[in-house]
């Protein structure tokens, strides 16, 4: 049975400036805070755009690592992450109670989200900071994920993300963005890529599998150059299937 509403989030605050643009035809984002990319003046903005056009708010935390985009693994101690990830939620927790807005989501950013998908330390440490955060906000994580298993067992709220311009391995991770393959640009091939996920709740991999796959929310990355016209394309040909953005 296909659902009537879904999520779509993108990463936003990243340095991109299409936010304007995209909050119009999503329904949540997440805002990154200072790992990776963005600044109190950065988040207060997207806070606001967020706000004006009724998107749930995220923290997109990250390795603190500007210079490369926070998508490469960095080796630190368990607490050195958990201070920085923590670090990265509260400044962005402080900068909403300024502007009078609700947290709704954590959802990790590139090496941080992938290492949490597979390996334990990482992803107790962000579990240890979800249990620091005293309101009922969920975890975006990867179905069939180490973090999803983890999250469960200790009664973290989650909710199922997939990926609707990022092509996958059999295994359910993402190609690696060392592949030119890695993303999808085409709006055709978008909307196969996640109406398939919608409709089968499978998912067609770079090798022709198809494989289960559980997801509540789909994201587009913002910096997808291409973001905006397959945002603005995927809400209209959801529309015509009776499918809402919500």
């Amino acid at each position: 049975m296909i659902p009537g509403v879904i999520d779509i989030n993108v990463d936003m605050g990243e340095g991109i400036g299409n936010e304007a643009e995209l909050m119009p035809f999503i329904s949540s984002c997440n805002i990154a805070c200072g790992g990776h990319a963005g600044d109190a003046d950065t988040m207060r903005n997207v806070i606001n755009l967020a706000k004006k056009h009724r998107v749930k708010i995220g923290a997109h935390p990250s390795f603190p690592d500007k210079v490369n985009f926070g998508r490469i693994h960095m080796e630190m101690s368990c607490a050195a992450l958990f201070k920085s990830v923590k670090g990265q939620v509260d400044d962005l927790m402080s900068i909403l109670r300024e502007e009078h807005g609700t947290l709704h989501h954590i959802k990790p950013h590139g090496a941080l989200y992938n290492m949490a998908m597979v390996d334990e330390k990482v992803a107790n440490v962000i579990i240890e900071v979800m249990k620091t955060i005293m309101l009922p906000i969920k975890l975006y994580v990867p179905y069939k994920s180490v973090i999803e298993k983890i999250a469960i067992a200790q009664n973290i709220p989650i909710t199922y993300e997939a990926f609707a311009d990022r092509n996958y391995n059999d295994d359910l991770t993402l190609v690696s963005r060392k592949e030119i393959t890695a993303s999808i640009h085409n709006e055709d091939y978008l909307f196969e890529h996640i109406f398939h996920m919608i409709s089968k709740q499978k998912v067609k991999t770079i090798t022709g599998k198809t494989v289960e796959i559980k997801a509540q929310t789909f994201c587009v990355h913002g910096d997808n150059p291409n973001a905006v016209n397959l945002i603005k394309n995927l809400e209209g040909r959801l529309k015509t299937h009776g499918i809402q953005i919500r």
